[in-house]
């Protein structure tokens, strides 16, 4: 059985504990729970205190032989990063589709050429299980480097059956093998396999009456989202598997209003999903519809960024009452990050989020964004031990350094994995 792992005298120990239940809004977000001179104890895989240094030398005290201590002096600590939008599982890799974008060619111009998602299906279909997990580990690891400790990892690379349950699975056994939580979503429905081209509805029905049995038949996915954007799908269309999922079990989530206004917030609204993804182009009403019904808004400003696109409006979305999470989207095509660091400094500089509020997009709310936030996201007794320890003194250095990993620790479930 591991140590006890008491971290103590941490400069500043930002705990995001707040006394309210869902996803953070407005000036909640801002409220990070500091405390100085802080001090964790973690046993058993969980945090069993919080406070002062001083206050749990009075509970603990006695038992410092038995810990691994660790002096957090003039060092932030923080909870384990929340990555709660990637697509983490797929094959080789699309670096030529860089220098097209920088020569002219569009997002959609490049997949109508049979790049983009096409390309990356064809590369998933052809690696095996253990190809695609030797190089999903790769970026496991790298995300546990820059402090993310739990991650949403979407299939859609398949656009089969076969291959849809494929990257389900490489998830599940990673997700027995690896530190890193993975929460998986099937998003069957992220782009029209060529082989349907001119026969998108006949896709659908495939897509609701095979794909989603075969994976609930193997319990293989949580969430179900589908890309609803003009030449992708309608939002009629997203609506009829957004809907099917439900009768699954599957909660809903929907990458929405990406490359222009297409009523993606609205319906996230309209089915009660958990989050919408991307929201560059999301209307107005569709951000009211979202701050009225809930709906976390998981904003990827480093996809923005790769793309040379005005990012998600993220200042409007937190003072309009929406609930704001942050990701790195990692994927092969527009945003082949594992940075969760660059993309609390992108959440500042691109769409005017304070330090405050993008570290509880980063932890909280977007924990929110997977139902997880009873587990991880904050610093309090009861939840599992996911600790990062950052070799700067404060959140707005966190912020305020732009591109520089500061992570000196890391720990999953109480275990020191960095």
């Amino acid at each position: 059985m591991a140590k006890p792992v008491w971290i103590k005298h941490a400069s500043q120990l930002a705990t995001l504990a707040l006394d309210t239940k869902g996803p953070r809004v407005k000036e909640q977000m801002s409220e990070l729970g500091i405390i100085e001179d802080g001090s964790l104890w973690l046993e058993d895989g969980v945090i069993k205190a919080v406070g002062t240094t001083a206050e749990l030398e009075k509970k603990y005290g006695e038992r410092e032989k038995e810990a691994d201590a660790v002096d957090a002096s003039g060092r932030l600590v923080t909870p384990g990063l929340v990555d709660p939008h990637t697509h983490v599982v797929y094959g080789g890799s699309r670096e030529r589709e860089f220098e097209m974008r920088l020569e002219g060619a569009t997002y959609m111009e490049i997949m109508n050429a049979g790049g983009g998602i096409h390309a990356t299906t064809r590369m998933t279909r052809e690696a095996s299980e253990e190809e695609l997990i030797e190089q999903t580990t790769w970026r496991l690891d790298s995300f546990l480097a820059h402090g993310v400790t739990t991650v949403e990892g979407k299939s859609g690379y398949g656009m089969s059956v076969e291959t849809e349950l494929k990257q389900l699975r490489v998830m599940q056994k990673l997700q027995e093998g690896h530190a890193i939580d993975i929460v998986p979503t099937f998003m069957g429905a992220h782009a029209v396999p060529p082989e349907y081209k001119g026969r998108e509805d006949e896709f659908v029905d495939h897509l609701i009456k095979e794909m989603l049995p075969a994976v609930a038949d193997e319990k293989l996915a949580e969430f179900n989202d589908v890309f609803c954007e003009k030449g992708v799908f309608t939002p009629e269309q997203s609506e009829r598997i957004l809907e099917a999922g439900k009768e699954y079990g599957l909660i809903p989530k929907i990458h929405a209003d990406e490359i222009e206004p297409y009523g993606g917030a609205e319906l996230a609204a309209k089915v009660g999903a958990i989050s919408a993804e991307h929201l560059l182009k999301a209307s107005d009403d569709g951000i009211k519809a979202m701050a009225k019904a809930g709906v976390t808004a998981c904003l990827l400003p480093a996809t923005a960024l790769y793309l040379r696109e005005q990012a998600a409006n993220g200042r409007k979305m937190v003072d309009e009452g929406v609930p704001v999470a942050i990701s790195t989207d990692c994927n092969p095509g527009s945003s082949p990050t594992t940075s969760m660091p660059l993309v609390m400094n992108l959440a500042c500089i691109l769409m005017r989020m304070t330090p405050a509020e993008a570290l509880t997009a980063a932890t909280y709310n977007a924990a929110c964004a997977i139902s997880r936030q009873d587990q991880v996201g904050s610093l309090e007794a009861g939840k599992q031990a996911d600790v990062v320890m950052w070799d700067i003194e404060n959140y707005q250095k966190l912020q305020y350094f732009f591109g520089v990993n500061h992570v000196k620790s890391v720990w999953k479930k109480g275990i020191r994995v960095v």
